[in-house]
């Protein structure tokens, strides 16, 4: 997997200043956005996070004396959020408190920001519900691993924009997903923040890609008018049942008629 393929975001707990360079450096290159915080964050800063559309976003924790309490302050706030602490050394007893606590993972130095993303891809989509590394909805096959997408057997190409917000619909596919809980999943943490239409915007560019490469031409992400958006197969979109005319007496006509 190439980890520049990789867009996500991440709240980072490294209070040490001469580790947060590399630590950011390599997270980058791995296509995660970090975003450092102090310990105030884990008093006041948490309950953003139980916001729909913010659930995606790990919390790295990096070493610390007080990485338990942390992690208890992270739960207990309701954050579904991964969490995976950053050790200096090898500590089984260690890790299997944090572990107990609520983190998902421990990853011992050296860390690797291509272990961390597909750490943290594997975290999210069992969170979804998805085991496997991609998911089939009708012809198209969408990767949980930052791969572009495959619709009737041809990869697609997808600008990071893009990519962000059909992971999120993939990730909830077969469900109606807010607007706002993709804005907010794209968005949330940047610092330069578009107008809210933007998503409709890239909504649409994404429809024409797919429905271009899909063989029948179908439209598989659907506006729930009022709720959202839902990325599904084109049998599974609600459709308006035809009327049924009666059937004709013997000798008017053969067939049933359908009126839409």
């Amino acid at each position: 997997m190439a980890g520049t393929e990789v867009f996500m975001r991440a709240y980072v707990f490294e209070p040490r200043e001469k580790r947060q360079m590399a630590l950011s450096n390599e997270l980058e290159n791995a296509g995660i956005e970090p975003h450092f915080v102090d310990e105030d964050f884990f008093e006041t800063g948490l309950a953003p996070l139980t916001q729909p559309g913010h659930e995606t976003r790990a919390i790295l924790i990096g070493e610390s004396p007080n990485i338990h309490d942390q992690i208890r302050a992270i739960r207990r706030a309701g954050c579904e959020n991964p969490v995976i602490v950053l050790r200096d050394f090898r500590n089984s007893q260690d890790t299997s408190a944090a572990l107990d606590r609520g983190a998902d993972d421990v990853i011992v130095s050296p860390i690797k920001g291509s272990e961390v993303a597909s750490r943290i891809n594997s975290i999210v989509r069992r969170f979804h519900g998805h085991a496997a590394e991609s998911v089939e909805v009708g012809e198209l096959v969408a990767f949980f691993d930052g791969r572009d997408p495959i619709v009737s057997g041809a990869r697609i190409k997808l600008s990071k924009r893009e990519h962000s917000i059909f992971q999120h619909l993939a990730l909830n596919s077969n469900k109606v997903i807010s607007k706002n809980a993709i804005y907010d999943a794209v968005y949330g943490m940047s610092p330069d923040q578009p107008f809210d239409k933007v998503i409709d915007v890239y909504i649409c560019k994404l429809r024409k890609k797919i429905a271009a490469a899909a063989a029948s031409g179908a439209q598989y992400i659907e506006t729930v008018h009022g709720r959202g958006y839902k990325l599904s197969a084109p049998e599974q979109l609600e459709l308006p049942v035809p009327e049924i005319q009666p059937a004709p007496r013997a000798g008017h006509g053969a067939s049933y008629q359908a009126r839409a």
